[in-house]
């Protein structure tokens, strides 16, 4: 069996791919970066990182334009301000809506990518990095369980059920990823997280926040360094 990954460079994709490359080894997994609109190139460099260091087959993509219609402050052309604040205290703001830095359908847009990549390169399953922090409270709703569920079904049934999608994680926080992470060796000093392009993480971003959290739950430094 062969599976694709959706690498973004951060903490959660990376962890997806370790986990792919152990249960289907290197030879049977292909990685899937895209390129949507995004304020910097940390992620696309994190992701040819860590594809190199797993030396996995590496596809990229652009989806740029499908997204130029769009004001969330991750883009590269929005003129909203990534918040520096917690996902709770964004959250308790949104009255049940996606936070301000859910880019529009983006999962369901790069599955659907995936899955016509995927049938191409023989693949049987795509995994994706999302987790239930995430799906808290709307705030990303296409990181939720039933959208995996639904998102699954379609794909299934729209490629002549050859190919499943997988959210190895959809049950899982940011710090259980972390401590499978650590189990698995991902070399994590080669992911990035944070919203902001800087030489270092800013450590004030939502994901920032998220990140660093999940690593001091688990007893660990961070290999990342922060602004603050």
């Amino acid at each position: 069996m062969k599976c694709l990954v959706l690498l973004s460079g951060g903490l959660d994709s990376s962890t997806a791919l370790a986990l792919a490359v152990k249960e289907y080894k290197r030879e049977n997994v292909v990685a899937l970066s895209i390129s949507y609109g995004q304020k910097h190139v940390k992620e696309i460099e994190a992701s040819n990182a860590i594809a190199k260091y797993y030396n996995v087959c590496h596809i990229s993509l652009d989806l740029e334009k499908i997204f130029s219609y769009s004001n969330c402050p991750l883009l590269s052309h929005s003129n909203e301000e990534i918040p520096h604040e917690s996902y709770e205290s964004q959250i308790k703001k949104t009255n049940g809506n996606p936070v301000s830095t859910y880019v529009p359908f983006r999962n369901g847009l790069f599955l659907s990518s995936a899955a016509a990549i995927a049938l191409s390169k023989d693949c049987d399953v795509i995994y994706y990095g999302a987790h239930k922090d995430d799906a808290c409270g709307s705030a990303y709703p296409d990181c939720s369980v039933e959208f995996n569920n639904a998102i699954n079904e379609a794909i299934y049934i729209g490629s002549g059920k050859k190919l499943k999608v997988v959210g190895p994680f959809i049950n899982y926080s940011k710090k259980d990823i972390v401590k499978l992470g650590l189990q698995l060796h991902v070399p994590y000093k080669l992911t990035w997280s944070c919203y902001e392009g800087h030489d270092k993480a800013c450590g004030v971003c939502g994901t920032c926040m998220d990140r660093k959290k999940a690593f001091l739950e688990n007893n660990v430094k961070d290999p990342i360094e922060y602004e603050r």
